[in-house]
């Protein structure tokens, strides 16, 4: 079981990785292993995520601490990972720092979080409606990582896929890796579009206004 959890989370990593959302070691990702008691595999801390190795994983518990003895130390936010085990019946959590998703969190950052309305991808999330939407919710991103962790936490359910940390990242979390990678890749593309289509619209009121 953990070896094809593992390479279950070696591959999203490696696809991840190709999209280049892992700048400077950043992100984090997991994978549960076991439901009780909670055990699950983190990426160990200050790995370049663009290299596959037998050390980019260990196995944690419910406090985030190592199930066996390691030399490794896990990601310094694991504590969301398992606010987010602790809360929903998630398989797999992923965290990336993005362009996009930190320039959305700071625009909408004192909304409390963003909306998003009739666009096909929100299907990704399991909602088929016509007049679908999905809200991320964004959180302070505290430096305090058992404050932040629980912060997170509060927005875990099953309404929600995706909590944006200010100026930080996203974390994302589904029933299993394909779930999860899917979330995230939705939401990165809700990101990119809905900058593209502001600075689009910005551009021709600009326009506008230099003709009249």
């Amino acid at each position: 079981m953990i070896k094809e959890r593992w390479n279950e989370l070696a591959d999203i990593k490696d696809e991840l990785a190709a999209r280049d959302w892992f700048p400077g070691t950043s992100g984090n990702l997991s994978i549960k292993v076991n439901d009780d008691p909670l055990q699950f595999l983190v990426t160990a801390s200050g790995k370049d995520k663009r290299k596959r190795t037998e050390e980019d994983f260990l196995l944690v518990d419910e406090q985030g601490s190592p199930v066996e003895t390691t030399h490794l130390k896990p990601s310094a936010e694991t504590l969301i990972h398992t606010e987010v085990y602790k809360r929903s019946d998630a398989g797999c959590s992923l965290h990336v720092h993005t362009v996009d998703n930190n320039v959305i969190s700071e625009l909408y950052a004192e909304e409390g979080a963003i909306t998003f309305r009739k666009l096909e991808l929100i299907k990704a999330f399991g909602i088929w409606e016509e007049d679908a939407e999905i809200t991320i919710p964004i959180v302070e991103n505290y430096a305090d990582i058992p404050k932040l962790a629980k912060e997170i936490g509060k927005y875990v359910n099953e309404k929600t896929f995706a909590v944006l940390i200010r100026n930080h990242g996203i974390t994302v979390w589904g029933k299993n890796g394909f779930d999860a990678k899917k979330h995230l890749e939705a939401c990165e593309f809700l990101f990119g579009y809905h900058l593209k289509l502001k600075a689009h619209q910005a551009f021709l009121q600009t326009k506008a206004a230099q003709t009249i």
